[in-house]
């Protein structure tokens, strides 16, 4: 967790005064998980879809579960059936982030206390108030051709606007060193999400810009 505090008088809020936090996603190698233990983070994330190029599988998920002490683990998934969530969680994990098509009623079910919603933006995007009971939501950039993972970003006014409803919001899509502090003053989000902004290659975390995003964090809300 990051106290981001020197902000200008003018413009400091609770929210400022608060904490950013961060999370690491698709990870796959115990190096990349280690470090991210190390920086500080406060969510890892581990696919479990498997036309990612960052699946992990069942039997290495619950590897990197087992060795992912003192931060919040989220296993992802899209459109899974109810068995496979409650595996998940029975083998570790705290939250199952939603990636797909799946309901309210679906996200109930599980438990709406263990649930982060991923929704994909277009041009504008409706977020039903109903999503406010969840942990979270999670935005990212629509494609038609992945659910998420694409490097792309959306417009973060779009982001802003659910974030001023009064919505627990992560932000990703396209995020990285170079962008992820001004992206954090405009939204102020509950946290941000990375996974292919810190990486060499799908799947391979750069350990050299998982070190700057985390600087970069820290630093967004300085003078």
């Amino acid at each position: 967790m990051y106290n981001l505090r020197k902000v200008p008088y003018k413009e400091t809020t609770a929210w400022k005064m608060s904490l950013v936090k961060v999370k690491f996603c698709g990870i796959t190698r115990e190096e990349d998980l280690r470090k991210a233990v190390e920086l500080g983070v406060d969510y890892v994330g581990f696919i479990m879809y498997p036309k990612s190029p960052r699946w992990v599988g069942w039997e290495k998920l619950k590897h990197l579960l087992s060795l992912s002490e003192g931060v919040k683990k989220v296993v992802v998934f899209v459109n899974p059936s109810y068995q496979e969530v409650e595996q998940a969680l029975s083998m570790g994990a705290d939250f199952v982030q939603l990636h797909g098509e799946e309901s309210f009623e679906f996200a109930k079910a599980i438990g709406l206390d263990k649930v982060i919603k991923a929704l994909r933006v277009k041009d504008s995007i409706f977020v039903d108030d109903v999503w406010k009971k969840a942990h979270a939501i999670l935005l990212d950039t629509y494609s038609e051709k992945a659910y998420g993972g694409t490097g792309e970003s959306f417009d973060w006014k779009i982001a802003k606007s659910v974030v001023d409803a009064g919505f627990r919001v992560f932000l990703s899509g396209g995020l990285n060193p170079e962008n992820v502090s001004y992206a954090i003053r405009l939204v102020k989000p509950y946290a941000v999400d990375v996974s292919s902004g810190i990486e060499s290659s799908p799947g391979i975390k750069d350990q050299r810009k998982m070190e700057a995003f985390i600087h970069a964090v820290k630093n967004a809300l300085k003078d």
